[in-house]
């Protein structure tokens, strides 16, 4: 995130490279994120489980404190693809982004309540105390980029902490963190511009093309374990034998899912990132794309999750939005993966979609059950036509857009 300085401080790309080993604080920092996913997930089940009439503003709330999660886990991911995660500085952003994040996931059940301070307080410490640490590690030659992010952040604390402190139980706290994390994520993608001291261009993000990469795949496995630790935990408090069919079909629903990301461009994306002049532009496409994945499995895990909760006779045409909409979903995403790695959808995907999207009237009267076993079975005619496709096609080549290879 900057630009590198005479003593060697920021590395090139290419300089990066040897520094794909010694990452044990970023995987301790994922297995924090497996707590607060479990959160957000735990969370959306009491939101599919409350009276109709609250349920659209809780839905939010939820969305827009899982939007927030990611963001400082996006923020961490572009740290130590930019900089050697060994120095102490870069050590220091591990630390606290893993400690904010575990005291954030603690506050999400009453983010919106009596914990909203707390929640609010930590995740501005995070936004001010990581371009802070970068500035007094001197990681950037002109120390530009860090002041920028840092402009930003004092700008959004304003109405995370007013919405936090003035609006106790009041729609506007809502309405102010939205702004707030708007203004956040505007910085992000347009890279902090500030008057007299410019912007970030994409370009001078020297990202670690495979290493960003790899903090993508780990992150889906992360999602992918969550899912499979909410079936276990709610199968283990209703050890029932009705709950035998619906747990075996999330844990299949769980590794198809595994299954279709990896199959070829989840696991070319290294390779696909390393082909362009700017391997930072499709790390930042990536980082939207991954969210869509990730959002996905876990409204699906949460589908299941309800499944379990009530295998028969329970109704309710609202969990069809997770049940068949968390795999609609993962689908959606996966396809801009694809297009962003081979610059082309497979028709299984686009078929995998229209699919689910007929089910939806079909299934609204049936037994959950049914609607989790018909997506699951969906989910099996891709994973198979992918089998297919890899045989008839093997070792295809990364080709995204903008790539040497996609302008030949």
């Amino acid at each position: 995130m900057g630009e590198a300085d005479e003593n060697g401080r920021a590395m090139t790309v290419g300089g990066l490279r040897g520094l794909l080993r010694d990452r044990e604080g970023e995987l301790l920092l994922d297995l924090v994120y497996v707590f607060a996913l479990t959160r957000i997930s735990e969370r959306l089940i009491v939101d599919f489980s409350t009276q109709r009439q609250v349920v659209l503003p809780e839905f939010g709330q939820t969305a827009l404190l899982l939007l927030a999660l990611w963001l400082t886990w996006v923020r961490a991911a572009i740290v130590t693809s930019a900089f050697d995660a060994q120095k102490w500085a870069i050590r220091l952003v591990c630390v606290l982004v893993m400690f904010g994040t575990m005291i954030m996931a603690v506050t999400l059940p009453f983010a919106f309540g009596d914990r909203a301070v707390v929640f609010a307080v930590t995740y501005v410490t995070i936004q001010l105390g990581t371009p802070v640490v970068l500035l007094l590690g001197r990681y950037d030659r002109e120390r530009h980029t860090p002041a920028r992010a840092l402009c930003w952040a004092a700008v959004s604390a304003v109405p995370w902490i007013a919405g936090a402190v003035l609006f106790p139980q009041s729609p506007a706290r809502g309405v102010l963190w939205t702004l707030a994390l708007a203004l956040d994520y505007t910085g992000l993608v347009h890279g902090w511009p500030v008057p007299g001291l410019g912007r970030t261009r994409i370009d001078d993000w020297k990202l670690a093309g495979e290493h960003i990469a790899e903090r993508f795949q780990q992150f889906i496995v992360i999602a992918l374990g969550e899912t499979i630790l909410l079936t276990g935990i709610t199968f283990a408090e209703q050890f029932t034998p009705d709950r035998v069919v619906p747990s075996v079909v999330s844990f299949a629903t769980t590794i198809l899912m595994w299954r279709i990301y990896f199959h070829r461009a989840g696991a070319v994306l290294p390779a696909a990132i390393e082909a362009i002049p700017s391997p930072a532009r499709l790390g930042r496409s990536a980082f939207h794309t991954h969210l869509i994945i990730v959002t996905g499995i876990l409204a699906t895990g949460v589908g299941h999750a309800l499944v379990i909760h009530h295998p028969v006779l329970h109704e309710d045409p609202l969990w069809l939005a997770v049940i068949l909409g968390g795999p609609a979903l993962f689908l959606v995403g996966r396809s801009r993966l694809e297009y962003e790695v081979f610059a082309r959808v497979s028709p299984s995907r686009v078929i995998g979609l229209l699919t689910l999207a007929a089910l939806a009237p079909v299934t609204v009267h049936l037994p959950p059950l049914i609607a989790t076993s018909t997506a699951a079975t969906v989910l099996v005619g891709i994973a198979a036509w992918d089998t297919i496709r890899e045989r008839r096609h093997p070792g295809e080549a990364p080709s995204p857009p903008g790539s040497s290879r996609q302008q030949r």
